[in-house]
């Protein structure tokens, strides 16, 4: 199959009018020029936690951009993931089940219109492609908070330049340092709360002739915070830099994780309110999985509930109660990612400069849950009689695991020119990922919760399939400075073209019928256009807009083609359109951005049972359901008052979003045999989209060398389910961190600092991230307890 959008010649038209009306206007509309020094100067507020705002607001981009600064970086928990650190910037609704947001199937975003896997995610100009737990990159595996930079986000529309098939507008960039130019290097040692232990170490080899590098790596280790568990971690970092003789740079980075974890469950309301009748009495934000095996008794033995034995449901299968599914010890999580970059940046001519890197990414690991006896006879019978060999009747409890592996391997290569008044870019992406997926369920010794795996003795096969994405992208932007560069102007477009190919064994129906397919799809635009402009009203003040139009792959690809036979027809690519206006502000004692938006969002994919095409026969699989419309507003800024004596100083974000279902769902059936119905959700607002987000705090510097913080995070009412029937109540986190030792070293160490961090003080009670659903009531993750750690760290 095959997606193309309108017409070139239609798309050039309109884009070409658009363009017009910006020009012909007088108004201010946005441009983006971030290699060249801002017409607006630094900000003249100083202090431990406040940074220039030509960073922190985004002066000079051509969209509302926004920055975590490196300051920021280094206040946050020890060992907090990149990913949960976005909840400091404005209109991320970021959730996590942890506190570090370590739990990656606990982890939540949305802004906008859009959630996690509609934003596009850059390392240093290495795109990460999908953030899919399973087969794809999520950032969260690749940084460590003391090698950033500033994490850079566009909460409505990248740069045109930035490579990124997942991106229906946002695009968050994650900035490394570069290595030092002395010899040295940085060490902490972190105690936390549930046996948390993390140390980091990174070395500096200092600047020898053309050379400069770093190597560093991180620990940790520690217990899950709501029930058994634990979490290991272990993460390298590395980048060699050598500096050309014509004043470029080639440096070459490298990243490896190694991941372990177990899993938690996610909740009803009713399980949390303790209503579901859960057989072991289980409730609240503790509710979690078994620490023990049950005590396995006869078939029809009664149970008082709560209970700590289980009856056989089958007689003589002494695990074959389906509740020793809820034991910790068969729902665990392991991942190896390894990335390697190798990127030039030159000069060709004194206007002319290239920037090109190159990427290869490995990955492994697996995921295992448990299924219980009567599920797994089922699918054993089943595959037998339909003829497979090899397999072993379930003992008990079976040993769900699920392999992948998988390559990713591209270049991007980007030109600028510089001549008149212009800046002429062009570039191109190019990239193939190749992911392998298997299935099946093992018997253990004895059929027991606890017993060791035995993957010799196969129960039912599930899938076995690879799948592949080629992708190729080009843009061309000019950047045109007017009336003494106070008014830049940005034209620019980029194509996309992704071929999809997946093969083999998908799901458990192909092993039954003895089918192989293998499915084609292309997804592709020549035409996304992004303009804008960028007016400086005086030193201090900008104002800006932008208009941009985004597809993105169809997330999700392979559960979309996974989940019915191959004659289920393949979706549409989501597209977006997002318009922006804004104004940025840089005063001596402030900074501060504001911009108002609407988005609109297409093609939108959701799973439901329909008739295939075709065929009568009934199915589940995922269809485009239509558009999605969201408008708001959003203010970031920071004021440290000279009434204060410069010792206090506050920062603060504040959105507002509304986004709504523009269509009814047509034809929706509830279960095979249901009727179809036409789903009210047209006017609708999108579940686990807030209405308001706010983030503000105090950060108070009383004399040298110490730093208090103070913060909260109010998180607004949100929906959990597509017809606006269950809603997930709001909450209001607060926390604090105490920075001790700033300037002060000793010995061989240039500083020693202590830190103690803080989170959730109050010890709030609270359903965080959402599993939505269409009309029945979702599933949560509770949010963690109050957490608290202390760091020493020193650099030398």
């Amino acid at each position: 199959m095959t997606n193309t959008r309108l017409s070139p010649a239609s798309r050039h038209f309109r884009a070409l009018l658009l363009a017009a009306s910006v020009l012909g206007g007088a108004t201010p509309a946005l441009a983006q020029e971030a290699d060249k020094a801002s017409t607006v100067d630094e900000l003249v507020v100083t202090g431990a936690r406040v940074s220039e705002a030509s960073v922190a607001i985004g002066t000079d981009h051509a969209t509302a951009t926004v920055s975590i600064t490196r300051e920021a970086l280094l206040s946050a928990p020890a060992g907090v993931t990149g990913l949960k650190m976005l909840e400091s910037l404005p209109g991320f609704n970021v959730q996590a089940n942890d506190a570090l947001g370590m739990y990656e199937f606990g982890n939540s975003v949305s802004v906008r219109a859009f959630n996690f896997q509609q934003i596009g995610f850059l390392l240093d100009n290495i795109p990460m492609g999908r953030s899919d737990q399973f087969g794809g990159s999520p950032i969260y595996r690749y940084v460590d908070n003391e090698n950033l930079l500033r994490v850079t986000a566009s909460a409505g529309a990248g740069d045109v330049a930035l490579p990124s098939y997942a991106s229906l507008g946002p695009i968050v960039d994650y900035f490394t340092q570069k290595p030092s130019e002395t010899a040295g290097g940085s060490a902490s040692f972190t105690l936390g709360s549930d046996a948390l232990k993390r140390g980091f170490l990174r070395l500096e080899s200092g600047k020898v002739g053309p050379l400069s590098g770093y190597v560093s790596g991180s620990w940790i280790k520690g217990d899950l915070w709501r029930g058994p568990g634990t979490i290991d971690r272990k993460h390298y970092e590395g980048k060699l830099r050598y500096d050309l003789p014509n004043g470029g740079d080639l440096s070459f980075q490298t990243v490896h994780n190694d991941y372990y974890d177990y899993d938690s469950p996610s909740i009803t309301k009713a399980q949390y309110a303790g209503t579901a009748g859960d057989i072991f009495g289980r409730k609240g934000r503790s509710f979690a999985y078994l620490g023990a095996v049950p005590l396995s008794v006869p078939l029809g033995t009664p149970v008082i509930v709560p209970t700590a034995s289980l009856p056989q449901t089958v007689a003589g299968i002494v695990y074959s109660n389906p509740n020793y599914a809820n034991y910790y010890k068969f729902a665990v999580n392991k991942r190896k990612d390894h990335l390697y970059g190798l990127t030039l940046n030159t000069p060709v001519t004194e206007a002319i400069d290239l920037t090109t890197t190159a990427y290869y990414e490995d990955k492994g690991g697996y995921g295992v849950s448990p299924e219980d006896y009567a599920t797994s006879k089922g699918n054993y019978d089943a595959e037998v009689a339909a003829g497979l060999t090899g397999l072993t009747a379930p003992k008990g409890l079976q040993y769900g695991r699920s392999g992948i592996d998988g390559t990713r391997k591209g270049i991007t290569a980007k030109a600028s020119w510089k001549f008149a008044f212009n800046k002429l870019e062009a570039g191109v992406w190019l990239e193939k990922d190749d992911y392998h997926r298997t299935q099946a369920r093992y018997n253990t010794v004895n059929g027991d919760p606890d017993g060791a795996p035995l993957l010799n003795e196969p129960v039912h096969l599930q899938r076995d399939y690879v799948s592949t994405r080629d992708t190729t992208q080009f843009f061309l932007k000019d950047t045109l400075s007017l009336l003494d560069e106070n008014l830049k102007l940005e034209l620019g477009f980029k194509t996309l073209d992704v071929d999809y190919n997946i093969h083999g064994k998908r799901q458990i129906a192909d092993y039954r019928t003895g089918r192989t397919p293998s499915i084609d799809a292309n997804w592709k635009d020549d035409f996304l256009p992004q303009v804008g402009l960028v007016y400086s009203v005086n030193p201090r003040d900008q104002v800006f807009a932008s208009y941009s139009e985004n597809m993105a792959l169809p997330r999700g690809a392979d559960d979309i083609f996974s989940a019915a036979s191959p004659s289920a027809p393949g979706p549409k690519p989501e597209t977006s359109t997002n318009l922006e206006l804004g104004y940025r502000a840089n005063r001596s004692t402030f900074n501060a951005s504001f911009v108002v938006y609407k988005t609109e969002f297409k093609n939108r994919l959701q799973q439901f049972n329909a008739v295939v095409p075709g065929s009568p026969t009934l199915e589940s699989f995922y269809q485009n359901v239509g558009a999605v419309k969201a408008s708001g507003a959003e203010f970031s800024g920071q004021w440290k008052p000279d009434l204060l004596g410069g010792k206090i100083y506050f920062n603060a974000n504040l959105s507002y979003n509304k986004s709504k279902f523009q269509d009814d769902v047509l034809n929706y059936r509830s279960s095979a045999t249901a009727a179809p119905i036409t789903l009210p959700t047209k006017g609708k607002v999108v579940p686990d989209f807030p209405e308001w987000l706010f983030q503000g705090g105090v950060t108070v510097e009383p004399t040298d060398g110490v730093v208090f913080n103070v913060s909260a995070r109010h998180i607004d009412d949100r929906y959990t389910n597509f017809l606006n029937s269950e809603t997930a109540k709001g909450y209001t986190i607060v926390n604090a961190y105490l920075d001790l030792g700033d300037g002060f070293g000793a010995g061989p160490f240039e500083q020693i600092k202590a830190r103690v961090n803080v989170d959730n003080i109050f010890d709030k009670d609270y359903l965080g991230t959402i599993s939505t659903t269409v009309t029945t009531p979702a599933s949560f993750r509770p949010g963690s307890h109050r957490t608290i750690q202390f760091t020493l760290s020193a650099d030398f």
